[in-house]
């Protein structure tokens, strides 16, 4: 049946409606795709176009060149040497033990280093070089550049490596530098990028650790193009980094290089300061070690053998090592009772050989007694019982605060590691630590620098320097960074009473340059460097009542690890004294025997800037410390400084 007219009329006017709509939205869309075409095309093409570079365009740090350290007469201690290794990228190497088995066919590489390389890699992301071998000769990495087609992700550079051309002479103030550990990442917050470049080196230990800000500076960047395969075909710019800054120590290290060839073969440790600004000149541990094993990697049997080594030569004794001062530690006492006026300089205490407290019997060093002392006398001849008396007399708070005040018990802060606080022990340390009250007993020990006292070797020296000045001088060791002057502590007077401190300085003149003196072999007669100081010997076990009656007192009777520690402490020369030194040898017996002859030779030296003159010694020693000189000549650093030879 036909439809009609009207019906068609107006299902054409619904089909037009609907194509013009449709027609409209497809126009519409157009619009769209060709405004987003031309947005791509014109507005984004830039960032499209490095995009696309960056496929081709990569941007690597370049780390920044280690600031050097010197000491205080410009000699560089701690250098910077180049080195060859070679890294690979994961990413680009593709298969990676291919590439690894293809290098170990150019160059020596054991399967042990190849292990610990794939280690690496799957501990890293893709990305990140991981260095394969390093310390190549020239003649390697040229086999591995002209071989770069067959090897993949494999790169050759070159790179800057610390070096320590004095080798074991300053390693326990320089400290070392070693690789970047995940435990040194995890530590900061934000890990500084350049940590994660392969083969940079960071402080470990002293100096280098202490001053790692200053030292380390700030990466540089190059951007290089690559090609496909990833090898390296140009370097289209760079933006150095900024070096590290160059840092100067007070440490003379001619000085250093003398005072440990002098205390070779011992377990010791000397420190040398000068007493006009605190600057520290020498500050020696022995033994020793040599730091550049530990910067290239040391191996698991050298290793082990400084850990077993009973000397204990990692471990810093001029910091780290506390000893009972013995009595090195008498000159507390003796200030400390003058100043609480509880007796005078001319008092004078019997000494039997011993003295009996609380029913138990504590002994002076000489058996029969030294008779009667004045104060004078008991520190030259370095009475006991005397300070025994004294010390019973103040109590131990008073000798406590005396002890903090020359500052014994105090952790002085210079850069470097571990740095021991001591221990100046009181009633309420030992109420704290060891769940006690204080006896009477604690302090007649404390009275001789035994029992809970405890000083590290620069303690002691802080205390001689106070002594000898009557100023609180603290130790400097860094003299300047990048070249601007570190600024000298002040040192303002302790106000200790003068006639306390002209009596004490009495009997340490004595000590040295009186026939009872305990260190009188250990005399300067150059009257220009007159010496005074103080001998000190510190028990390590306590001798019983058996061996006592049984005569076994010698040192040399007692195996090493029990024999007593050594001690000197000193300055010089009179009466304006510039030169301090303290020595403590350990199990060395006796301080009038083994550490005052050292400190001593250590004294003169300093004081004369190389060998003294035989005439500063008594005519009869003069022989022996003309072989002495001429010995420790033959391994001391040759007259033109270190060499390379010596790492």
């Amino acid at each position: 049946m036909k439809r009609p007219a009207r019906d068609a009329a107006e299902t054409s006017r619904s089909v037009t409606r609907r194509g013009l709509v449709a027609g409209g939205l497809m126009g519409g869309t157009m619009l769209v795709l060709a405004g987003r075409m031309r947005h791509l095309q014109v507005a984004e093409a830039d960032t499209f176009r490095l995009l696309a570079e960056e496929n081709r365009i990569n941007i690597r740090l370049i780390p920044p060149v280690r600031g050097l350290i010197h000491d205080r007469t410009g000699q560089v201690i701690a250098a910077n040497e180049q080195y060859y290794r070679v890294d690979i990228v994961r990413e680009d190497a593709g298969d990676v033990e291919m590439v690894l088995d293809r290098l170990a066919r150019l160059i020596d590489l054991p399967p042990e280093m190849i292990e610990r390389a794939l280690r690496e890699i799957r501990r890293h992301r893709p990305f990140v070089p991981v260095t394969v071998a390093e310390r190549l000769t020239w003649e390697q990495i040229a086999r591995i550049a002209s071989n770069a087609p067959a090897l993949p992700g494999i790169t050759p550079e070159a790179g800057l490596s610390r070096f320590y051309p004095l080798a074991g002479d300053l390693v326990h103030v320089l400290g070392y530098v070693g690789a970047v550990s995940e435990r040194d990442l995890a530590e900061q917050e934000v890990p500084d990028p350049v940590l994660r470049l392969p083969g940079f080196q960071i402080g470990r230990i002293g100096v280098e650790r202490h001053m790692e800000g200053a030292l380390r500076g700030r990466a540089g960047t190059k951007r290089i193009e690559v090609n496909a395969l990833g090898r390296v075909m140009r370097e289209l710019d760079r933006q150095e980094g900024t070096a590290g800054r160059n840092i100067q120590l007070t440490i003379d290290h001619r000085l250093q290089n003398y005072v440990q060839a002098r205390v070779a073969g011992e377990s010791a440790a000397v420190i040398v300061m000068d007493l006009r600004n605190g600057d520290l000149l020498a500050m020696a541990s022995s033994p020793t070690y040599d730091p550049n094993l530990f910067v290239r990697g040391i191996s698991g049997p050298d290793f082990r053998a400084l850990l077993d080594d009973p000397y204990r030569p990692l471990v810093d004794k001029t910091v780290q090592g506390v000893y009972p001062p013995g009595s090195t530690y008498k000159m507390v006492l003796a200030h400390a009772a003058l100043e609480a006026g509880l007796t005078h300089p001319d008092e004078r205490v019997f000494c039997p050989g011993h003295m009996d407290v609380s029913g138990r019997r504590f002994h002076c060093w000489r058996r029969g007694g030294h008779g009667r002392l004045n104060m004078v006398s008991a520190l030259s001849e370095s009475c006991d019982v005397y300070f025994y008396e004294m010390g019973i007399r103040l109590g131990i708070d008073r000798v406590h605060a005396m002890a903090e005040r020359l500052g014994l018990g105090v952790r002085h802060d210079i850069p470097m590691s571990s740095i021991s606080a001591g221990l100046n022990p009181n009633p309420q340390w030992k109420r704290d630590r060891r769940g006690d009250a204080w006896r009477v007993g604690d302090t007649v020990n404390a009275s001789i620098g035994q029992g809970f006292v405890l000083s590290s070797p620069l303690q002691l020296m802080v205390m001689t320097a106070r002594l000898a000045t009557g100023r609180a001088l603290v130790p400097r060791l860094v003299r300047s960074v990048g070249g601007v002057e570190e600024p000298v502590p002040e040192a303002p007077p302790l106000g200790l009473d003068a006639r306390a401190m002209a009596v004490i300085r009495q009997g340490m003149d004595e000590t040295v340059n009186h026939r009872r003196g305990t260190a009188w072999n250990s005399r300067v007669v150059e009257a220009a460097a007159r010496m005074s100081g103080k001998t000190g010997t510190s028990q390590v076990f306590s001798i019983t009542a058996a061996e006592r009656a049984a005569g076994v007192r010698r040192q040399q009777d007692l195996p090493w690890n029990r024999r007593n520690h050594a001690l000197f402490v000193g300055y010089g020369p009179q009466p304006a004294p510039t030169i301090g030194v303290t020595v403590v040898i350990e199990h060395g017996g006796g301080g009038s025997s083994a550490a005052a002859p050292v400190a001593r030779d250590v004294y003169l030296q300093a004081l004369h800037g190389g060998f003294p003159p035989l005439s500063a010694y008594p005519e009869p020693q003069r022989n022996r410390m003309e072989t002495l000189q001429r010995e420790l000549s033959e391994r001391m650093l040759p007259p033109g400084g270190p060499t390379r030879d010596r790492a």
